[in-house]
């Protein structure tokens, strides 16, 4: 067939990212698990066993790494911002106890602190709980299209909610004005660009937790490593996170990594196609946690060497996906359903079983990011 003909017939949902397989990258610090172990209410998020989906996909054995309950909210997000806000904190009271040392007083504590964050719904609730729980203030900026339910929950954790009309971008260019008038306040976005990425590299380390937990639970089940894990992604942290994970160890290629994300936001599929970080417009998703145009300039070096491939599906097939997660007994929302529906439409591809590594015995892992609280289907 020509290449004219192959790519008339190229499925513009699914990308094969031929990466090397040999690339390696540092491990996240070790302590990140060890600080989430002495947080109120912290347990590992549940493991759940998929058999049906598995006998629907064809392999030997399916896991959901279910994040709807994680630190008391329906979302893995707590991870990040509680680790984020820890060391955040902690830079402060070092500055502020450097500046006292040089006027030869004593450092007092640190005063009120108020975070900034734009989201979607489930960071920015996270940043608020966190802040609130530790004697803090927070102030979330979000786009169109965050259901009410979202906000209202955002609002409950005691965080004022400013509406910005337009995209997530726009929404983290005007919380990051917002912080930058404001002596008092610190901006804790989990998106990166230049000049702005210790943050966010906060941010991804505490995402860590989720995969070290996974690690643990699949030793029980008898599972060295999993075949594909499949990620959900917005502007790509907790892929990012993952990447971080799986290219440390000693054999990085051992494990393929899937991401998942909506058509209408497929910035990182778009990104590894061309090559280069590019942004993509974004239209209404009920998967509203990942309508996010633009990938993380922290992010994207990881996504672009260590993804292994990157699917887009509909609205229609994320929640088909949702129905046969629910059958499993793991109460989803519209993001944790992205990572059965990119499996499904992944691996029906010509060629990307092969590419993925993926056959009859293979075990695969899908991030649940959230749960049905969290963002209702429909915004």
């Amino acid at each position: 067939m020509s290449d004219e003909r192959q790519d008339e017939h190229r499925d513009e949902r699914w990308f094969a990212n031929a990466r090397d397989r040999v690339w390696s990258c540092p491990a996240v610090p070790a302590d990140v698990l060890a600080f989430h172990r002495t947080l109120a209410g912290y347990s590992p998020t549940r493991l759940v066993e998929l058999p049906a989906v598995a006998a629907e996909l064809g392999v030997g054995r399916v896991f959901a790494k279910d994040e709807s309950s994680r630190l008391g909210l329906p979302a893995f997000k707590a991870l990040g911002a509680s680790w984020a806000i820890h060391r955040a904190l902690e830079e402060r009271a070092l500055a502020e106890r450097a500046l006292a040392e040089r006027a030869l007083a004593a450092p007092g504590p640190i005063g009120p602190v108020t975070f900034v964050t734009a989201t979607d719904g489930n960071h920015g609730r996270a940043v608020a709980r966190m802040a609130r729980l530790l004697g803090h203030k927070a102030r979330i900026t979000v786009p169109d299209g965050v259901h009410p339910a979202a906000i209202a929950a955002i609002e409950a954790e005691g965080a004022p909610v400013t509406h910005v009309a337009g995209s997530y971008d726009d929404a983290v260019a005007a919380a990051a004005r917002d912080a930058a008038a404001d002596p008092a306040a610190i901006l804790l976005q989990d998106t990166a660009w230049p000049g702005y990425e210790t943050v966010p590299a906060w941010i991804v380390e505490g995402y860590a937790t989720l995969f070290a937990e996974l690690d643990e639970q699949l030793a029980v089940a008898g599972i060295e490593a999993p075949s594909l894990v499949v990620v959900p992604v917005g502007v790509g942290s907790l892929a990012q996170a993952a990447v971080a994970h799986y290219r440390s160890q000693p054999n990085p290629a051992r494990t393929a990594l899937l991401s998942a994300e909506p058509v209408t936001a497929a910035c990182a599929l778009a990104s590894l196609r061309a090559g280069c970080a590019v942004s993509v417009p974004t239209q209404t998703t009920i998967m509203a946690g990942l309508n996010c145009g633009t990938p993380s300039s922290l992010a994207w070096p990881y996504l672009h060497r260590g993804l292994d491939g990157a699917a887009a599906v509909t609205d229609a097939e994320a929640a088909v996906a949702g129905t046969a997660l629910r059958a499993g007994s793991v109460d989803a929302g519209p993001c944790g359903w992205a990572g059965l529906a990119a499996a499904k439409h992944a691996l029906a591809q010509p060629g990307a079983r092969g590419h993925l590594g993926v056959g009859p015995a293979s075990t695969l892992v899908l991030v649940v990011t959230e749960g049905s609280a969290a963002n209702p289907a429909g915004g």
